[in-house]
């Protein structure tokens, strides 16, 4: 079910396709599913599924994120792309859950005495899709006309090391898998239990509902 390199392919693909289209943010497929401890069982969808769906959210927070960063851009502006950015980032949160809740299913029944990895799969591919990002732009500044030699030569450099990186993260990740299947490690669904969205747990929409 989970292939590494598979993921890497449509991360990097789809990068390419939505860097080609429309500048902007587009939503997922299908809603993000639930994953409060309360909520009923999410609504079926592939891990490829989930995984395009969470990489459309990093690749929008991503450029979210630079509109932050532009000379003279207004309050207001600013104001604006950090509602996004936080929209955003619950829906990468939410959907780094259900790539976990996909693979611990698929998993079965895991050996309680296997060691427990430090990290769940959902959380390496939010890497590996934040690695595909990284690589696309600085092949974009290593081939970029306007700068100066030095500068594509360092960028050169730069995306031999994130190619590094990247290989090494997902053999790292398919051997987890494999490991977990085979009853040597086991993973856990670590949930992200984010406050700043919450009206209820974020004392800065609660305190400004009760004193308007």
């Amino acid at each position: 079910m989970l292939n590494a390199l598979e993921i890497a392919r449509l991360h990097d693909n789809a990068t390419v396709r939505w860097h080609h289209e429309s500048s902007a943010p587009v939503q997922p497929s299908f809603n993000p599913p639930d994953t409060r401890p309360t909520a009923p069982n999410p609504p079926s969808a592939s891990l490829l599924d989930l995984a395009l769906a969470h990489h459309r959210a990093n690749f929008d927070l991503w450029h979210e994120e630079d509109k932050a960063r532009e000379p003279g851009a207004s309050d207001a502006r600013i104001a604006a792309v950090k509602r996004a950015i936080d929209a955003l980032n619950q829906t990468r949160n939410d959907l780094v859950e259900a790539m976990d809740r996909a693979l611990l299913a698929a998993a079965g029944t895991q050996d309680p005495d296997a060691p427990l990895h430090s990290e769940s799969p959902g959380l390496i591919l939010d890497r590996l899709s934040i690695l595909a990002l990284k690589l696309y732009h600085t092949a974009e500044e290593a081939h970029r006309a306007s700068a100066s030699d030095a500068h594509r030569e360092r960028n050169l450099a730069r995306l031999d090391l994130l190619r590094e990186q990247r290989s090494d993260l997902a053999e790292c990740l398919d051997q987890l898998w494999c490991q977990t299947l085979a009853g040597k490690r086991r993973f856990k669904l670590y949930r992200q239990l984010k406050m700043y969205n919450d009206p209820d747990l974020n004392p800065a929409i609660y305190t400004h509902k009760s004193n308007p």
